[in-house]
């Protein structure tokens, strides 16, 4: 009996022990790339294009940040951006949890209809020309308002919300209704605090969504003053590009003329952690939400 518990024991830790090197080198090999993207970024462009520049800057700069932030289009692509995240966030939120909450009443009429209606736009979509037309029917095309009023509803969304409220119970529910509350404040005195968890997950889902799109900044926006910074972004490297390639055939001309040694590739360095820097400091703050959240979802769902 003993020496099967020392086995089972030693065996415990050396699959902690393996699991552990594993883990160790798939954080390395995902961290390697961002460390390089970082050393690139911050290092002279007309250096770091005679390469050899791996994990540290061999010239230090910040001529690469320097020479997007002084594009004012960028400055107020991230306006936008934060705007559409943080109403995007608060309405998608609040309206989806909403519907979770009447969804979770088995009473409701017609309940099942409409979880299959909402299940349904998960298997189908409209296709993009009459997503367009539709946007343009609502005065919604070329609006600011297109990136958050379509996006306010997500069928995965409703049905994770739902599944969670449902495995909370009833009895605080009927106790404060018995007590004289209505649905409203249960919603918000009872449902929301003990979803939190969940909630962070859907916040963390549509702001990441709001925050990296640039689809619809393209198709659906005209007007260059309202597209959002991942729309901004991927133009500037499309013309960065595009001007390597130019100054490439022009020779030393440009070269001379060019106050600061930045090249395509260091800005597309610079452009990337402008982009993914937000995102990558705000998730370890909702990192603990995230699991918690998905794993009771799916332990009590």
């Amino acid at each position: 009996m003993g020496k099967n518990a020392i086995r089972t024991s030693r065996g415990e830790e050396a699959f902690y022990f393996v699991n552990g090197l594993l883990v160790a080198a798939f954080c390395i090999l995902v961290l390697l790339p961002l460390l390089n993207v970082v050393a690139l970024s911050l290092n002279d462009g007309k250096d770091a294009a005679r390469g050899g520049i791996v994990f540290w800057p061999r010239v230090w700069s910040i001529d690469n940040f320097r020479e997007i932030f002084e594009n004012g289009e960028l400055v107020n692509a991230y306006t936008v951006t934060i705007f559409r995240t943080v109403v995007g966030i608060f309405l998608g939120v609040l309206f989806n949890a909403l519907a979770a909450y009447a969804l979770k009443f088995k009473s409701l009429p017609g309940r099942g209809i409409i979880t299959f209606i909402i299940f349904f736009t998960m298997l189908f979509g409209g296709g993009l020309i009459p997503y367009f037309i539709l946007l343009k029917n609502l005065h919604l095309y070329n609006t600011i308002w297109v990136y958050v009023i379509p996006g306010i509803y997500s069928a995965w969304n409703i049905l994770l919300l739902r599944t969670y409220m449902e495995s909370l119970g009833s009895s605080l529910e009927e106790s404060a209704k018995l007590d004289g509350a209505g649905d409203v404040v249960v919603f918000f005195k009872i449902i929301v605090p003990l979803s939190m968890p969940i909630l962070a997950v859907i916040a963390l889902y549509i702001g990441v969504g709001q925050w990296n799109d640039w689809f619809s900044g393209i198709y659906f926006v005209s007007e260059q003053k309202l597209q959002p910074m991942a729309t901004v972004l991927q133009r500037m490297l499309d013309t960065q590009e595009l001007l390597r390639k130019y100054i490439a055939r022009q020779g030393s001309f440009f070269e001379n003329k060019q106050q600061r040694m930045v090249t395509a590739a260091s800005l597309k360095s610079a452009t990337v952690i402008v982009t993914a820097g937000p995102i990558i400091f705000f998730y370890p703050f909702l990192q603990k939400y995230f699991v918690k959240g998905i794993m009771i979802g799916a332990i009590k769902g």
